[in-house]
């Protein structure tokens, strides 16, 4: 009866972990695992984002990134979220956002770069 138990609680967890690895896709497991693995443990785990953003200085000096994911986070209830966005500043992520939306048509995107807006 434990061996059964064991199975099935594998089977139903074994989804919310991507390539088996130590990284929940559930959003709550998702934010909590990030938050000490630096952007090369990211890459590694989830692997290269399908865009990837520069954001600069005015003295054209790299400050952030803006990676963006497809389908790869779920909500709680297991729906993909379209869009996982991770904004990065030196090695680590400080902004996570889940989205339903992909935006497309931004300069930013086009030329996979941006300016700073404010004084960085």
């Amino acid at each position: 009866m434990k061996t059964a138990v064991a199975l099935l609680l594998m089977t139903l967890s074994a989804p919310a972990f991507a390539a088996g690895d130590d990284i929940a896709l559930n959003e709550l497991g998702f934010l909590d695992a990030i938050q000490s693995m630096d952007k090369a443990r990211i890459a590694e785990l989830v692997g290269d984002p399908y865009r990837a953003i520069e954001v600069k200085n005015a003295d054209g000096e790299i400050i952030g990134l803006i990676w963006h994911f497809q389908y790869l986070n779920t909500t709680e209830e297991g729906e993909y979220y379209k869009v996982t966005e991770l904004d990065i500043v030196g090695d680590r992520v400080v902004t996570v956002v889940f989205s339903n939306t992909d935006i497309t048509d931004s300069d930013a995107i086009a030329s996979n770069s941006m300016e700073c807006p404010i004084t960085c």
